[in-house]
């Protein structure tokens, strides 16, 4: 009971606020590499310029959707099948840092030697850009988010090439990172790279970016976008989220990049439940033209939440430090604020979190491996205890967690986390052969006839079923 009076003590003044003083956090329009084929621009809206401008992400909608809940459902004679792909998801306050010119992404994103390549990588930032007023009340600052999206596409593409045997593509065997560029085929389309960025949204100082691998992208459908600010004023963005959702294959997948209230003192974490509160609450996806696509965050099969959740430890700072020199992360973990929120009646109730086996990500010193405030600190510097406020949580069958860890990246006060899952999704069963067939070079070789380019653009719809296929035979 004293909990929830609690919550609504902080809830109360918000809810005023934004009764007088909403404000717009951002529109459904997002970024993404956009093939040039006229039925891939049905699957991923019209094109895009900057970061935040572009056409909406709304999409056709699939017969698989139950016309009032968007239940899956199969088809009549049909056996789906399932798939499974491997999922990288990370969160990393960069602290308003912007990135050299010459960072290289590629440990951070497993992309070399490790476990990687992964089929999809779902990354968010936080602070992209300092939280001062001007950015937060003045217009969006794209310039560096989109510095961010150009090192990771030379991150993952580069490698890529690496492990193909490019050497780097000057075939002098140089390890200097090499730019990598959109290559057109002679009929002016994208050709193939080896991953594209399917969707992007900034909203102030968060990032959320999602890619796959190139081959995957004509299966990857209906991506929209939503953003819900819980700053100042309980509504603009330098708090808050912004939310992906989008289909792969027949399986609905929602990602959620979060920025909570900060703030280690008593008490402070009734206002990061408040934020959670919401975000889930109020963020909303468009609907469709035909069905009831899921609007809310729980309405979807699988979904991913991360980012700077802030919760920190319910312990005294100096017991703090000590165990964390002692490494004991069963005592620090036993007293850790989000621990709290998965269970029964927390803010994160139905939530998932892999074990944690490495130390607090929150706060060093840039550029060093000393937590903030250790030993004697600086002159009138604020005190922070170690805590793990960079977190990535899930919730939904067929996620299962594999890797749960950080990277050792000293650019901000944060230490990005990272985590893979193994992703079990449906997709129809039939007319795999058929398809399998008419979108091969053999089709391409033998019929150059308008019917069968119109069969195989058809084909290249993922949303085709039986019906069409007959009538189109």
């Amino acid at each position: 009971m004293l909990e929830n009076q609690k919550q609504a003590e902080v809830l109360w003044p918000r809810l005023v606020a934004n009764k007088l003083f909403r404000k717009t956090s951002g529109s459904h329009a997002f970024v993404a590499d956009f093939p040039a084929a006229d039925d891939d621009a049905a699957v991923f809206g019209p094109a895009a310029g900057e970061l935040d401008g572009g056409g909406g992400g709304g999409g056709g909608c699939s017969p698989d959707a139950d016309a009032s809940r968007c239940v899956k459902r199969p088809r009549p004679q049909e056996r789906n099948k399932t798939l499974k792909y491997k999922l990288f998801a990370s969160t990393w306050n960069v602290g308003g840092v912007a990135p050299p010119g010459d960072l290289d992404l590629s440990e951070w994103l497993d992309a070399g030697d490790g476990d990687g390549p992964y089929d999809v990588y779902v990354l968010g930032f936080q602070e992209v850009v300092p939280l001062r007023a001007r950015n937060v009340l003045g217009a969006d600052k794209k310039r560096v988010g989109m510095r961010w999206m150009e090192l990771i596409r030379a991150a993952l593409n580069r490698t890529a090439a690496q492990r193909a045997g490019a050497g780097g593509g000057d075939g002098s065997g140089s390890s200097k990172p090499q730019k990598v560029h959109p290559v057109r085929d002679g009929g002016g389309a994208l050709a193939a790279r080896d991953y594209r960025c399917v969707v992007s949204k900034q909203m102030v100082g968060i990032l959320l970016t999602v890619w796959v691998r190139a081959d995957l992208r004509r299966f990857v459908r209906r991506a929209s976008v939503s953003c819900v600010g819980c700053g100042v004023m309980g509504c603009l963005g330098n708090k808050g989220a912004v939310s992906v959702r989008l289909w792969l294959h027949d399986t609905s997948f929602c990602f959620v990049c979060c920025h909570l209230a900060s703030g280690g003192r008593e008490g402070d974490e009734a206002h990061r439940n408040a934020d959670a509160t919401e975000i889930l609450s109020r963020t909303t996806f468009p609907r469709g033209h035909a069905l009831n696509l899921p609007q809310k965050i729980l309405d979807h099969d699988r979904v991913i939440l991360l980012g700077d959740l802030n919760y920190r430890i319910s312990l005294p700072e100096a017991k703090t430090r000590l165990l964390v020199e002692r490494r004991d992360w069963k005592t620090l973990l036993d007293n850790d604020q989000l621990r709290a929120e998965v269970r029964p009646g927390g803010a994160f109730q139905g939530w998932s979190e892999g074990a944690i086996a490495f130390s607090p990500t929150y706060k060093y010193y840039p550029n060093s491996d000393a937590y903030y405030g250790c030993g004697a600190g600086r002159k009138g510097e604020k005190r922070r205890a170690p805590a793990w406020c960079d977190r990535v949580l899930w919730r939904g069958a067929g996620l299962r967690q594999t890797r749960y860890d950080r990277c050792e990246s000293r650019l901000s006060d944060h230490r990005p986390v990272r985590a893979v899952f193994n992703v079990e999704v449906d997709a129809p069963g039939n007319l795999n052969s058929l398809r399998s067939f008419f979108m091969s070079e053999r089709f391409d070789d033998g019929a150059r006839s308008p019917a069968a380019g119109r069969l195989k653009k058809l084909l290249r719809n993922d949303d085709v079923n039986s019906a069409r296929f007959g009538e189109t035979l």
